[in-house]
C-alpha cells in the first residue's frame, strides 16, 4: 500500500505527518510524505518557530515524485493541516494526478478547521476552501463534530441530527465511496463517561463508543484519519475501518493518559496499531 500524505510537520511532538506517517508505516504501508509546514512544535503551546510552505514549494515536491513514475502505484492521497489556502489547489492537483495514473486511487480529506473548544484555528480562506473545493473532490472525509457542523451548516446535538449532517456531507462529495468518519462526537445520547465516533457509507451508519479518558492532547485526530484510511483501503468498508482505527487510537490515548504525557505516545504505544489491547465493535445506528 502506498499513500501520499500532504500535511504539517513538527520536530517535537506528534501532529500532522508526525502523527500520521509512523502508524501507517508500522502497519506496513509506504508513505510518501510532503509537509505543508515545518514547525518546532504544534501551535497549541502558544509559541513555535518554523515556516509555512507555499503552494509552489509543495507542487515542486509533487512534481519530483511524479517524475519517478510511481503515481500509478499510489493507492490514496491523504491531506490534513494546510497552513496556507494556496496549498489547497496543489493537494487537489495531487489527487487528480493520482486518479489519472490510477483510477482506483482515493482522496481522503481530513478537513482541519477547528474544534469545539477552540473554534476555527486555521488561516482565513482555509475553511471555505475545505467546504467548497476539498470536500467536493474527496472520496473519504474525516471531520470532527465542529468541522462537520461547519461544513454542512447543520447542528449535531443529537445522533439523528448528526446522521443527517453526514448524509448532507456525502451529497457534497464526489461520486464513489463517499465514506465519512466523524472522529469525535458527543450528542445527547453520549454518556458523560464516553466518547463516540460515527462512520457513514452507502446508506449505513455505525457508532463506536469508547470510555472517555482524562486527557486532552493534540494529534489524535491526525492519527485517526490515517488509520481509518489504511483500514478502509485494506478492508473495503467503513464499518471495519471504524472498529480497527477506533480501537487502536483508544489504546494509544489510554497509554498516553496513564503516563500523564502532554504529547501522544506514538512510539511507546505502537503495538496498539498492530494489535489493540482492547477491541471495540461498532454498532449499527
Amino acid at each position: 500500500m502506498n499513500i501520499l500524505s500532504i500535511q504539517s510537520w513538527v520536530s517535537y511532538g506528534h501532529v500532522g505527518n508526525a502523527s500520521a506517517v509512523f502508524p501507517l508505516q508500522r502497519l506496513g504501508a509506504e508513505v510518501w510524505a510532503i509537509n505543508t509546514v515545518q514547525f518546532s512544535n504544534h501551535t497549541g503551546y502558544g509559541h513555535w518557530t518554523g515556516q509555512v510552505f507555499t503552494g509552489a514549494m509543495v507542487r515542486d515536491l509533487l512534481d519530483g515524485i511524479e517524475a519517478r513514475g510511481v503515481l500509478p502505484r499510489c493507492d490514496a492521497v491523504l491531506s490534513g493541516y494546510m497552513g496556507d489556502a494556496g496549498i489547497g489547489a496543489v493537494i487537489l492537483d495531487a489527487a487528480a494526478r493520482v486518479r489519472q495514473a490510477n483510477p482506483a486511487g482515493l482522496y481522503c480529506c481530513d478537513p482541519v478547521i477547528g474544534d469545539i473548544d477552540t473554534g476555527v484555528y486555521v488561516r482565513p480562506g482555509i475553511p471555505e476552501f475545505m467546504r467548497d473545493r476539498s470536500v467536493p473532490a474527496a472520496d473519504i472525509v474525516t471531520p470532527n463534530q465542529f468541522e462537520l457542523e461547519y461544513l454542512t451548516g447543520l447542528p449535531c446535538r443529537t445522533l439523528e441530527a448528526t446522521k443527517q449532517a453526514v448524509s448532507r456531507l456525502q451529497a457534497m462529495m464526489r461520486p464513489g465511496p463517499r465514506a465519512v468518519l466523524v472522529t469525535s462526537l458527543r450528542t445527547d445520547a453520549t454518556p458523560p463517561d464516553a466518547i463516540d465516533m460515527l462512520a457513514g457509507e452507502g446508506g449505513r451508519f455505525d457508532l463506536l463508543r469508547t470510555p472517555r479518558l482524562p486527557i486532552s492532547v493534540n494529534g489524535c485526530g491526525d492519527a485517526i484519519a490515517a488509520l481509518f484510511l489504511y483500514h478502509r483501503l485494506r478492508g473495503g468498508e467503513a464499518r471495519a475501518a471504524l472498529g480497527a482505527a477506533g480501537s487502536a487510537v483508544f489504546g494509544l490515548m489510554r497509554r498516553t493518559a496513564e503516563a500523564g504525557s502532554a504529547e501522544i505516545l506514538l512510539i511507546a504505544a505502537q503495538e496498539e496499531f498492530v494489535s489493540p489491547s482492547r477491541v471495540f465493535a461498532p454498532q449499527p445506528c
